[in-house]
């Protein structure tokens, strides 16, 4: 099969950038041929200041990715294209070209920007759906996206757009959830039920189980409001420095957090700030458990299936779909949001509980090689390539009363 995938980096590296390079290698590997088109929000940093000022008709319509992405098109023709991303650079445009040329189109559902301007459906220290059930006009008023009123009204234009055109509806055959959660959430946004699938991220190479007796705590990710690290600073706070904890990530946050375990004198954190991907699996192995005290939804957090490869298990807010992936009492230990109480009573459990907890990491590890291995993911990923590519010809012809076969490209879809 011949795969034209799509992704456009945000300027701070994710998880999507991550995924987006394993689901590249994992196509390769398996024989088939991957063709790329990528953009980077790093551009704008050498934009002038009209072309800046020209960026919110970028966001709904770019004109130069458009035809970039036509081109490719008609030198690849490829069997499907994959849309990992569009935000900023590349935009919803490609997708009316991919449909002109006959090309079914996938697009993995990595946050819920469709439904919510900040992407994350959070606002003010907890999770906020209020653009879903009252409009996008709320997150005008909230200024969600960047803490901006007219940054937030440019991308709920580009939203209110497509959604006009039926960019969401048409133009896409089918669609990627990460878990049930998403799609459930996704369905109540309005995206067609029939058209999304769920297949999980996954992990590649395969890190091996650890075999360490693990001795401290971890934290893997962002440091910044929605991970929930205030909380989980003011839960060390009851341990009197007891258990170590070892904080790895980089974010706006990081310098407050710092001042805050200086200030309480939390001697047993440590911040070692951005990791390599081998240093970060070698921290993996070294803990007793990894905490996600995350105050928004996550769409899936790779850091889970991370700690489940390396037989290690997760203790998380009991939100979204850290609650779906991490079973309680089975692959971790699930605490209320927000509380630091309740993560400080868990933390001091699993601390006490040292052998209950690595049999917790024997349960992760074989729900890793159950679900989230690069065969079991290609096997998904194929299906719902299959599943597109059907749907082209089931759209594009289909029998009129008389059993003829009719066009129904210049009618209304479903």
């Amino acid at each position: 099969m011949k795969v034209l995938l799509v992704h456009n980096e945000y300027q701070i590296p994710g998880g999507e950038d991550v995924v987006f390079r394993q689901e590249r290698q994992l196509l390769t590997s398996f024989g088939h041929q991957v063709v790329t088109y990528q953009r980077s929000n790093q551009e704008i940093t050498d934009y002038s200041r009209l072309k800046r000022l020209l960026l919110v008709k970028h966001l709904v319509w770019a004109e130069d990715a458009q035809r970039d992405v036509a081109r490719m098109l008609d030198r690849e023709k490829p069997d499907v294209v994959h849309v990992h991303n569009t935000f900023i650079q590349t935009s919803p445009s490609i997708y009316a070209v991919c449909r002109k040329a006959g090309v079914p189109v996938v697009q993995t559902l990595h946050n819920f920007r469709l439904l919510c301007p900040a992407a994350t459906f959070y606002r003010d220290g907890h999770a906020c759906e209020e653009c879903v059930s009252h409009g996008l006009q709320r997150g005008i008023r909230h200024g969600c996206y960047r803490g901006s009123r007219m940054a937030t009204a440019a991308v709920a234009g580009m939203l209110a757009t497509h959604r006009t055109l039926h960019t969401w509806a048409r133009n896409i055959s089918g669609y990627i959830a990460l878990t049930e959660f998403a799609k459930r959430k996704f369905i109540r946004g309005g995206l067609p039920a029939k058209k999304i699938s769920v297949k999980p991220n996954f992990v590649c190479p395969d890190p091996g189980m650890s075999l360490e007796e693990g001795s401290y705590a971890l934290f893997v990710g962002r440091l910044s409001h929605e991970k929930g690290l205030r909380t989980l600073l003011r839960a060390w706070f009851h341990f009197r420095n007891s258990i170590p904890l070892y904080i790895v990530g980089d974010g706006p946050l990081r310098l407050e957090l710092e001042a805050y375990a200086e200030a309480k004198s939390l001697s047993s954190v440590r911040f070692l700030g951005r990791l390599s991907r081998k240093e970060t699996q070698d921290a993996m192995k070294g803990a007793l458990f990894l905490v996600l005290p995350s105050e928004c939804y996550e769409n899936f957090p790779m850091t889970i299936v991370e700690a489940f490869a390396a037989g290690i298990p997760v203790i998380c807010s009991r939100l979204g779909a850290m609650q779906e992936i991490v079973k309680h009492e089975y692959t971790g230990l699930h605490f209320t949001p927000g509380s630091s109480a309740d993560l400080a009573y868990n933390i001091a459990r699993a601390w006490s509980h040292r052998a209950r907890m690595r049999g917790m990491g024997m349960t992760a590890r074989l729900e890793y090689e159950h679900k989230y291995t690069a065969e079991k993911n290609h096997a998904l990923l194929m299906d719902i390539y299959r599943q597109a590519i059907e749907s082209r010809w089931v759209r594009n012809l289909q029998y009129d009363r008389r059993g003829d076969f009719i066009n129904v490209a210049q009618n209304q879809e479903p």
